[in-house]
Formats: C-alpha cells, structure tokens, sequence
C-alpha cells in the first residue's frame, strides 16, 4: 500500500496507514515526520514491533532521553515501562501534561506502544496547544507571550510525593531534582507556530510571580488547555503506536478500567532549546 495520512479530527492528530514503521523507507519516514509537524500526534495501528525495531526506529528521529523514574523494561532499559496492575487504583499520566517539561532542555516527542491492553478503556486524549493558544484573546496572547514558567520534576517524582498501596510505582526519587524555566507560549521550533508550554503536573508558577498570584493564571490555563475542541480521544488496540510532539500537544491517559492491566513501552526523545513567540509575528505560510 501506499502510505496515506488522514487527519483524526479537525483539531490534532492523523492516522498514518499503509506502513510498518519497522521497515520504513526514508521516503515513508519523510511523511510521517511532516505529519508529526502539521498534526502534533500521529497514530499507526497493527504494528508488529520488537523491542529492538522500537528503539531501532526511535532512533531513525532523536537520541533517546531515557527516562529516570518510570521502571526501565528489564531486557531493554533504554524503553520506560507504562503499567498499571490490577489492584492500583491510580495510573501514570493521568492529568493532562507533557513530557519532561521539567528538563532544561524538554523532549521533543514521544513514542507510545501498545503491549497489553485491558478489555475496555485505557483510552488516551491529545490536545492541540497550537488550537488553545489560537482560541484566546488578542490581550491575553500578548500577556502571556511576555511571560516564563517554572516547571520542575520534585513534587511529582521526588521523595516529597506521595505514595502508598495503589499509587504508580516511580524509581529513583533521589535523582527528581529537575527544575527549569520556559517560555509560557513558544515558537514550535519545526512549525514555528505559537503554542501554550504549561502544563499542571510539572509547572508550578510563573516566574518572577509569587505562588498566590501564579496559582489563578495557571489554573486558568490549565482547564483552558485540555478543552474538549482541542482534543482527540485515541483508542488502543493490539499493535497501536502513538508518536506525539511534546512541544505542540498535552496528553491525559484515561483511569477507567479498574481491575485490569495495562503495559505500554514508552520511548522520550531529545529536543532542542525552546524559544519565545513574539506576539504579532506573521504565522508560517500554510499552517494548519
């Protein structure tokens, strides 16, 4: 087959058919990282990959960041291990985020792999940051694209965050000392589009701000973010794969399989420096 990509929704996210991503050519490959640009998330279903092929194609985008508190997947440590088993009562991922936002220099995405599903449910939601940024007010643009955050890994991964029976199990609290300031709306350093960078699991204020006149912004922000015409609700199945760009989309998994287990083999790739949006810059031509 021919590789063909259709958009998920109006807001973010494409299915890429006629491909195995194990053996792609650089040819198929240039499509799907232009539709990881113009989409945000990009999802392939009936997948047969290895764990060497998911590495092996990860690879073929970024170097790999491996990830510091997820269980590491015993034969192949560079791949985190997503699970939730069927006595916890909470799972990882599920407020809305993106990944690494914490680190210096954040992920530039993220490849997601289905390995054991529950019979129903486990579903995950994408958000277009390009679609809530465009959504608010002219002022509030301009406020915002004068404005840096604080994000930081301790309070969620670090040995202050709470655990107990039924709770994810993280590693490696001891290395959860990450904290770093970005830019609240930034330039997508591929698409150079605006987009919201806030995020309520690793952004804990604004910068220069107290906490008392960060928390209304940001919370704000927050429910603002995850607004359901920004979304897409992806359903998994046996062989699906997920990549989405971590500058340009928040993700929510969804808690609503009680009983059940559910593994995924997460790969984070490196990215660049983020740089600010200046408001009133003209939009890339042929922007989504």
């Amino acid at each position: 087959m021919t590789i063909q990509v259709t958009p998920a929704n109006h807001a973010v996210g494409a299915f890429v058919h006629g491909v195995q991503v194990a053996n792609c050519s650089d040819d198929d490959l240039s499509v799907i990282k232009q539709a990881f640009v113009d989409y945000g998330v990009v999802f392939f279903r009936d997948q047969d990959l290895t764990p060497d092929q998911h590495i092996d194609f990860a690879q073929r985008w970024s170097t790999i960041n491996v990830n510091r508190f997820f269980t590491p997947v015993d034969s192949h440590p560079i791949i985190a291990e997503v699970r939730k088993e069927p006595e916890q009562k909470e799972n990882i991922g599920l407020a809305w985020h993106t990944d690494h936002s914490y680190d210096q220099i954040p992920s530039m995405g993220s490849l997601l792999y289905a390995r054991e599903l529950p019979p129903i449910g486990g579903d995950t939601m994408f958000a277009s940051q390009y679609a809530a940024f465009d959504a608010l007010s002219p002022g509030m643009q301009q406020t915002l694209c004068g404005l840096r955050a604080l994000h930081s890994s301790r309070h969620v991964f670090g040995a202050a965050a709470t655990t107990g029976d039924g709770l994810p199990d993280y590693q490696n609290a001891e290395l959860a000392t990450q904290d770093a300031v970005h830019p609240v709306v930034i330039r997508h350093p591929l698409s150079g589009r605006p987009a919201l960078y806030v995020n309520c699991d690793f952004t804990v204020g604004i910068d220069g701000w107290t906490v008392a006149e960060s928390a209304p912004l940001l919370q704000q922000l927050y429910a603002h973010c995850g607004r359901a015409e920004f979304v897409y609700r992806f359903g998994w199945e046996p062989g699906s794969l997920a990549i989405w760009d971590n500058r340009a989309v928040q993700h929510l998994a969804l808690n609503d399989y009680p009983g059940h287990r559910r593994v995924m083999h997460r790969i984070t790739l490196d990215g660049v420096p983020l740089e600010p949006y200046q408001f009133g810059s003209e939009p890339p031509v042929g922007h989504r």
